[in-house]
């Protein structure tokens, strides 16, 4: 009598949960269908939506290396969403090409040269932007060099002081300066650009990978630091991407397919996937992201 007793009051009770949880999906159902706000991306500040073409509006972002692939999606996906890019290179004629092709879509936008190696070059970026936008809410590094190609225990100490000066000093050293101008306006936003093979060192390109896993590692660094500046540091992981530096990887068609062998969307990315991606980490959705990396990869393993 009493198991029979006990097995009632079990099944009274399960019955009672089940019917709670259908009416908790029922009242959801009907907030989602009812309210106008709910099931909808949230509208920030100003009244406009964070992916809108104005969710950027007044801001100004600073993209490094960004007359060519990843940098100009950057700078073309934050101009798009209302900022005003502050575009650089090394060659003033890759700027200018890459100031009218953004002013033809109708981006706000400044070029100028600059080598983030040359510390003259940096504080002129940064003083540039100021003197004429005002103020500096995002910067986006993604400045990098690769000069060797070959097995690491080839790699020479001329090798390892030109990448670590320019991906992964110069990315800091920029933050540096741009941060005091950042807190002046109340907070702003860091992307530094890493690369799978941060995750994953890529054969033959031993010291460039090790930059890059060294970015990572920045990130979290400078995160928490900077979090009570009202400044979040985020970074982006990109995998084989179709541009002009990474060209001897996607040109290879045997390199490409061992690379689709790892991948679950089988295909090169394109700099737009990356461009996209930095921008929503510029933008209020991402507004309680600090010290993450994304991997933006096609589904490649990414782990350390």
């Amino acid at each position: 009598y009493m198991v029979n007793a006990i097995n009632c009051y079990m099944l009274f009770a399960l019955l009672n949960l089940l019917s709670v949880q259908v009416m908790l999906r029922c009242f959801v159902s009907r907030c989602f269908l009812t309210n106008p706000v709910a099931g909808q991306t949230r509208k920030m500040s100003g009244g406009s939506l964070a992916g809108s073409p104005s969710s950027l509006a007044g801001k100004v972002a600073i993209v490094t290396a960004s007359t060519d692939g990843i940098g100009l999606a950057a700078a073309q996906a934050l101009g798009q969403r209302g900022a005003h890019v502050v575009v650089s290179s090394r060659r003033q004629s890759n700027v200018d090409k890459a100031v009218a092709q953004l002013q033809s879509e109708k981006i706000q936008v400044t070029g100028t040269t600059c080598n983030v190696g040359k510390s003259e070059d940096r504080e002129r970026l940064v003083n540039m932007t100021v003197e004429h936008c005002g103020g500096i809410d995002i910067l986006v590094s993604n400045a990098a060099v690769n000069p060797f190609f070959g097995n690491i225990m080839d790699s020479t100490a001329a090798v390892w002081d030109k990448i670590l000066d320019v991906n992964v000093k110069a990315a800091f050293l920029m933050t540096q300066l741009v941060v005091p101008h950042m807190e002046k306006r109340g907070g702003g936003s860091v992307v530094f650009v890493s690369s799978v093979a941060g995750y994953q060192p890529m054969q033959a390109l031993g010291p460039y990978s090790v930059s890059k896993t060294a970015l990572l590692g920045l990130t979290r660094a400078l995160a928490p630091e900077l979090a009570q500046s009202h400044i979040r540091v985020n970074c982006v992981a990109p995998g084989v991407i179709k541009t002009r530096f990474s060209q001897a990887l996607w040109q290879d068609e045997d390199i490409v397919d061992e690379f689709k062998k790892q991948l679950s969307i089988k295909r090169v990315g394109e700099p737009e996937e990356i461009g996209g991606v930095i921008a929503f980490l510029c933008s209020k959705d991402a507004s309680y992201i600090t010290g993450e990396t994304i991997t933006v990869t096609g589904g490649m393993s990414c782990r350390l």
